[in-house]
C-alpha cells in the first residue's frame, strides 16, 4: 500500500468505515427487534420496531455522509497531486527553455568574439 495513490486509500478507508457503521447498526436494529418480540404490549413492540427502522435510516445517511466527504476528499487530493504535477512539468520546461536559451547565447558571444 506504500506505492498506492492517496486518493485509493482515502476510498479504501472510507469503504470498510462504512461497512463497519452499517454493520453496527444492523446489531443495534436486531437488538430492538429483539426487544419487539418480548414486548408484552402492542404500543411497546410498536415503539421498538420504529426505534429499529430509523435506527437504520439514521444510519444509512450516516453512512452516506461519509462516503460523500470521502469521495470529496479523494477527488480533491487527486485533483490537487495532477495540478502539482503539470506545475511541475511546467517549471521544468521553463527551466530547459532557459538553459538552451542560455546555451545559444553563448554560442553568440563566441561567435561575435571570434
Amino acid at each position: 500500500m506504500a506505492d498506492a495513490d492517496l486518493d485509493v486509500v482515502i476510498r479504501q478507508l472510507a469503504k470498510q468505515q462504512h461497512k463497519s457503521l452499517m454493520a453496527a447498526a444492523k446489531s443495534r436494529r436486531d437488538r430492538y427487534i429483539s426487544l419487539a418480540a418480548k414486548a408484552k404490549d402492542k404500543p411497546t413492540t410498536d415503539r421498538y420496531k420504529q426505534i429499529a427502522k430509523d435506527t437504520m435510516e439514521q444510519a444509512s445517511f450516516a453512512a452516506k455522509r461519509l462516503q460523500i466527504s470521502a469521495d470529496n476528499a479523494a477527488d480533491s487530493y487527486a485533483r490537487s497531486m495532477r495540478n502539482a504535477a503539470a506545475e511541475h512539468a511546467a517549471k521544468n520546461a521553463a527551466e530547459k527553455k532557459a538553459v538552451k536559451k542560455k546555451a545559444i547565447n553563448k554560442k553568440a558571444l563566441k561567435k561575435t568574439r571570434s
